[in-house]
């Protein structure tokens, strides 16, 4: 019984070969069909930094801890689900200074000047990630989160929820173009196009699928300098996301 089904595998496995050698042999005509789909952001995620130094180390977690509270209870005033609530990246670390004196120089072992290391401090660091999922509430919900206390604005995006339905009718699209081109670059030979032997899906990234709100000329004036901030939030449009397809289709050629 397995002498007759690895024999059955290896048939299989070489019909496929053969196949494939004869495709290639075809007459045939390959083109490649793009196409791109401007989907309407529906969603926006936020990543928030929160950075407190002391020299005590729970000094500096309470401070930290105090902020992410604040960072959490404005997610639930505008009721966000917990699963769209998500903390991480959290560090510890110890922060020196280096101080150089004129007269009491210190060097390291290749011989460069370091200064004495002075302690500063531990620093606590949270990332809180919150994805808001009504989208019209974007100025309001950032212009609280800024006076929360966090210490950064890592990122602003802009995202759809219906990605992959989008993704779907995008490939639809560069199917159909592909085909339109391969019936116009034949018709000019006199020829037509018969079945299709091959097709392969580009790996292309959705280049557009999130915007990145530092880029941003309408949010430009949002920094943050050790926590101080601009809230110079103006009215935002964030505009469409491009959603792209790319197919390679090789047609028979008659």
């Amino acid at each position: 019984m397995r002498t007759v089904l690895i024999l059955f595998i290896l048939t299989l496995c070489f019909g496929s070969a053969v196949s494939a050698q004869d495709i290639d042999k075809m007459p045939m005509i390959t083109v490649t069909g793009t196409a791109e789909v401007m989907v309407a952001p529906d969603e926006v995620v936020f990543s928030l930094d929160v950075t407190k130094t002391d020299k005590d180390l729970q000094v500096a977690k309470r401070s930290n801890d105090e902020v992410v509270t604040k960072v959490l209870e404005l997610t639930r005033r505008f009721s966000v689900a917990p699963q769209d609530v998500k903390t991480d990246a959290i560090s510890v670390e110890g922060k020196y200074e280096s101080i150089r004196d004129a007269k009491k120089k210190v060097y390291d072992e290749d011989g460069d000047e370091v200064g004495t290391k002075i302690f500063r401090g531990y620093e606590v660091s949270k990332t809180v990630t919150v994805r808001l999922k009504n989208i019209s509430r974007f100025e309001e919900f950032f212009s609280e989160a800024l006076k929360t206390g966090i210490t950064e604005v890592n990122s602003v995006r802009f995202e759809t929820s219906k990605l992959r339905e989008n993704k779907d009718t995008a490939r639809d699209l560069a199917m159909k173009a592909a085909r339109e081109k391969a019936v116009a670059l034949t018709a000019s030979i006199g020829q037509t196009i018969g079945k299709a032997l091959r097709i392969t899906e580009g790996n292309i990234a959705n280049q557009s699928y999130s915007a990145n709100f530092s880029n941003n000329t309408a949010l430009a004036n949002t920094t943050s300098v050790g926590g101080n901030f601009s809230e110079s939030v103006a009215t935002f449009a964030p505009g469409a996301i491009k959603v792209v397809a790319q197919v390679t289709v090789s047609f028979l050629l008659n």
